[in-house]
Formats: structure tokens, C-alpha cells, sequence
């Protein structure tokens, strides 16, 4: 049903257009009276659970950040099956992002190309907005992914992310520190080891225990992703999100001009798997066990999300799919999984 709703409805409209329609239904499901029916359709098995940063997902499945910028939709979009969502990006201050068009389909590719620029409400907001969802209870596991506004010049990257810490992380079961979206000027040379370190051990402080990731892109070598890797555990952080969203354009088969006339921007989705599990695998080959590895980019199925556990991943994240499979998306990850570990456990015997 949804994909033919898709190509005669949503794939004829605006994508930010549609993605506020869809957003605003999210939104209203607690409020609808079913959000509570709609949970018990969509949650994930009793024995899907992880535990990781000291908490408890019931699913390893959760949404990246990206979709829920201001974190408006936290309770309904764990009622559609999420374990866990990652709201943002967030930034010290208000801004509106870039102009439109920002958001494009690329549909032959299953893909997204975003220019968003990190439009949200600010951390202020954002934290009266998050404080009230504390107190739901069943809500999902809340990430909190903070940015530097794009005012800051990069000199006071610091100050800036630590206004957002000092806000924000009271109120994240954990905390992601973005540098890797390539949509703000400036932000990914903060991967930069030597602006990196002094960054991340600032946030840290602040954040006073909260669990701190950080966030990467999938366009670094693999001796930078080792060495940032590498200067995670250095520092005592938690984890690391990999990938955020590319700029190559490389192998895809969407016709040229199409991919010309969207421009500048993030690529994400399917084309984007190949890579994003490169770096899963370069990073647990250079971080110990217990350090939590969030797998994100290209990510569809369940069968790409059991891969991606089986290949270190602590859990898995997705985001461009949804706009491709539709609001049953994370039910059926969630019930592909068990099937899965169903069929393992029988082969044990």
C-alpha cells in the first residue's frame, strides 16, 4: 500500500513539503489516542534488546538525526517501533538554514541528497521541548546530536558546543557531538585531530557524565577514521556514529543532470552502504568491545541491520529509508530481526 501511495502521492510533491505532512501525522499520534495501539503493532520482540551506554534499547534499530531536528516527535516516532531516536541536529542558537529547495530525491538510487544547513529552533528550545518528554514514560532511549551554529566562526566552534552541552545534555540519555555534516562551512576540518581533541575533551567535561559520541563522515581516509578512532578511546569517550552523510556522487544511477541540478549537498541512503560498513569495520578493528559503535548510512532491511550487528555494530540507525518504506519501516526491521534470530537459534540445534 505505501508504495504505490509513494509514487502517485509523496513522490509528486515537494520533499520537505512532504516530509512536514508525514511529520506532523508523527507528531499527532500521541495526541490522536491510537499512538498507544499503533505501539503495540509495532514494538519489537522482548529478547531484541540491547544494552549499551548504561541503558537499555528495546531495539537495536533507532533513527539518525536528521529527521526530527527540534525534537517535536520523540514519543510518536517510538511508538511507529524506533528503540531509540536521535533528534537534531541542534545549535547553540536559532537559525533558519539554508534556502529552499534543500531536499531531493533521488529515487532511482533509494537516495537523499540534503542541503538542510542545520535549520532548527536552538537549544533553548529545544531544551523547555525535551524536558517534558523526560517525563513520558515508555518513551524511546533520547540521543541529542548537537552542531556549531553557522554564525560561530570556527575559532569559537568550542564555546558554541559547549552552550549546547550545558543546555542539552541534562537531558540526553546520550550526547552526539556533530563535525562531520557538509552543510555548515567550516564544520567537517573540525575532524581535524588537533581541533578535534581539544573540542571533544571540552564537551566531555561539560556534559558530566552524560554518554558522549561523536559523530563522523564517511569521505575521511581510513587512517583518518583509525586516528579518530583511536583518539576516542584516548579521551575516554563513549562511542562513535558512523557515517554521516557524503559528498561524492560516485556510482549512481540516477542520470547526470538530475544529480547536477540538485547541487550541493549530503548524500545519503542506499548508495552510501558500501562505505558506511567500511568504516564499521575499520573503527571495531581499532576500538575495544565494550566501546558502543552506532552503524549508520544505507541502511534498509533487517538483513542490513543484523550484517551490520554481526560486523561490531552496538546498534544501527537509519534515516533515508524512511521516506522510501513508509511509517511500518521500523516494524518491519523489527520483525525481520526476530525472524532472523529465530532461524539462527534453530540452526544451533
Amino acid at each position: 500500500m505505501y508504495p504505490l501511495f509513494f509514487t502517485a502521492v509523496l513522490s509528486r510533491l515537494d520533499p520537505e513539503r512532504a516530509h512536514h505532512l508525514a511529520f506532523s501525522v508523527i507528531r499527532a499520534l500521541p495526541t490522536l489516542g491510537v499512538g498507544r495501539l499503533v505501539r503495540r503493532f509495532t514494538a519489537p520482540a522482548t529478547d531484541e534488546g540491547v544494552d549499551a551506554l548504561g541503558l537499555h534499547f528495546d531495539s537495536p534499530f533507532g533513527l539518525a538525526a536528521g529527521f526530527d531536528k527540534d525534537g517535536k516527535a520523540v514519543i510518536g516516532l517510538g511508538q511507529l517501533g524506533f528503540g531509540h531516536v536521535e533528534v537534531g541536529t541542534i545549535t547553540a542558537l536559532a537559525q533558519p538554514g539554508n534556502p529552499r529547495p534543500r531536499l531531493f530525491r533521488l529515487i532511482a538510487d533509494r537516495a537523499v541528497i540534503n542541503r538542510m544547513g542545520f535549520n532548527n529552533d536552538g537549544a533553548e528550545a529545544a531544551r523547555m521541548r525535551l524536558a517534558r518528554v523526560l517525563a513520558v514514560p515508555g518513551r524511546p532511549v533520547l540521543g541529542i546530536n548537537i552542531g556549531k551554529s553557522r554564525v560561530t566562526a570556527v575559532e569559537d566552534a568550542t564555546a558554541d558546543y559547549l552552550a549546547s552541552a550545558a543546555l542539552l545534555a541534562p537531558l540526553a540519555d546520550y550526547l552526539v557531538v556533530n563535525v562531520s555534516s557538509p552543510n555548515t562551512p567550516g564544520l567537517r576540518g573540525l575532524q581535524e585531530r588537533d581541533q578535534l581533541a581539544p573540542l571533544l575533551r571540552a564537551v566531555k567535561a561539560e556534559a558530566a557524565g552524560t554518554p558522549l559520541l561523536v559523530k563522523i563522515a564517511p569521505d575521511l581516509s581510513d587512517d583518518e577514521v583509525t586516528r579518530i578512532a583511536e583518539l576516542v578511546v584516548a579521551l575516554g569517550l563513549d562511542g562513535i556514529v558512523a557515517t554521516n552523510t557524503t559528498i561524492s556522487r560516485a556510482g549512481l544511477a540516477t542520470d547526470d543532470a538530475t544529480v547536477a541540478a540538485a547541487g550541493a549537498g549530503g548524500l545519503s541512503g542506499a548508495p552510501l552502504h558500501a562505505r558506511s560498513f567500511a568504516v564499521l569495520r575499520l573503527i571495531r578493528a581499532s576500538v575495544p568491545r565494550e566501546l558502543c559503535v552506532i552503524s549508520v548510512g544505507g541502511v534498509e532491511t533487517a538483513e542490513q541491520v543484523a550484517e551490520r550487528l554481526a560486523a561490531g555494530a552496538t546498534l544501527v540507525q537509519g534515516y533515508s529509508a524512511f521516506l522510501y518504506r513508509g511509517p511500518l519501516w521500523a516494524r518491519q526491521v523489527n520483525r525481520g530481526l526476530a525472524r532472523i534470530r529465530s532461524r539462527e537459534r534453530a540452526t544451533e540445534f
